[in-house]
């Protein structure tokens, strides 16, 4: 059964047509919540959360950002892990044009922003074929805040004039078919999402494409929450200094990661990580 706090709707949105109620239509706002820092929710994506009447949420989506949501609220959980979805796409999209189609206020929150990755393209399809008015807030993407925070700029003059966001994670839990001869040329920054477990083989496919194995990689765990953790470790070593991490991470490959700012035990091992505070950082780069 989905998570539901306060079942009493805000809005009862009735219009009267020749002499009878009749339940206004209602409309879905795709919300980009942002990487789990409260502070980096946009003014839009507040207003919005707080004039929903019901919120469908991602399990990535924080407990702070949660909060800010009204009592009156009715807050639904899909949360989705690898392996093991609440609700598959497809229940989610006619959950979405259902409480619309009975006049609410729906929100769809998603952590990050709805078109990186978030499968808000398919849920706007989705709503638009059943009529149903649906509207997006974009939202801070995790790449982004795991970047600022780290100090290393995604793109930067000299040694980053291009940004690729890919999948780490394709369906089935296969290695996405990407073009890895493009990736694997120098002065580019390469943001893999959802690719902790597969980050091996990913390491494996660019160095086999072209790129340097000493070519600096970061890897943001947690980006912009209290326990963010950050790895500075290298291509040839991004599957080994990924073996330790369990939580959503970013992985980072590019000449501008270099600029990560340092911190914790320089020249730490990266297969002795220990857990650490949080936005420690570990330098595991050593030789290539």
């Amino acid at each position: 059964m989905a998570k539901v706090k306060g079942r009493q709707s805000r809005i009862e949105n009735l219009v009267v047509i020749g002499g009878a109620p009749v339940r206004a239509p209602g409309v879905v706002w795709l919300v980009g919540a942002g990487p789990g820092d409260p502070e980096l929710l946009t003014l839009k994506a507040l207003k919005v959360l707080q004039g929903a009447d019901v919120i469908v949420h991602d399990g990535l989506v924080s407990d702070e950002v949660l909060a800010l949501a009204t009592s009156t609220a009715r807050l639904i959980s899909v949360a989705k892990r690898k392996s093991r979805h609440s609700y598959a796409q497809d229940e989610i999209n006619r959950m979405l044009v259902a409480f619309a189609c009975e006049g609410l206020t729906v929100v769809r929150l998603k952590g990050g922003d709805p078109f990186i990755f978030g499968r808000g393209g398919e849920e706007l399809a989705a709503c638009r074929e059943a009529g149903v008015v649906c509207k997006v807030v974009p939202g801070v993407t995790a790449a982004f805040a795991a970047s600022a925070s780290a100090g290393a700029p995604l793109t930067h003059r000299g040694s980053a004039q291009a940004v690729t966001f890919v999948t780490g994670h394709a369906a089935k839990g296969e290695i996405p078919d990407l073009d890895w001869e493009s990736l694997g040329r120098a002065n580019q920054t390469v943001v893999i999402y959802m690719g902790l477990s597969s980050a091996a083989t990913i390491g494996e496919r660019l160095i086999a494409a072209g790129r340097s194995g000493s070519t600096p990689a970061l890897i943001v765990e947690n980006a912009s929450r209290d326990d963010e953790r950050r790895i500075a470790t290298t291509l040839a070593k991004l599957g080994v200094a990924s073996a330790a991490l369990t939580g959503p991470a970013m992985l980072i490959v590019g000449e501008s990661m270099a600029l990560a700012i340092a911190g914790g035990e320089s020249g730490l091992d990266a297969a002795a990580i220990p857990a650490m505070g949080a936005r420690r950082v570990s330098d595991a780069r050593g030789k290539a």
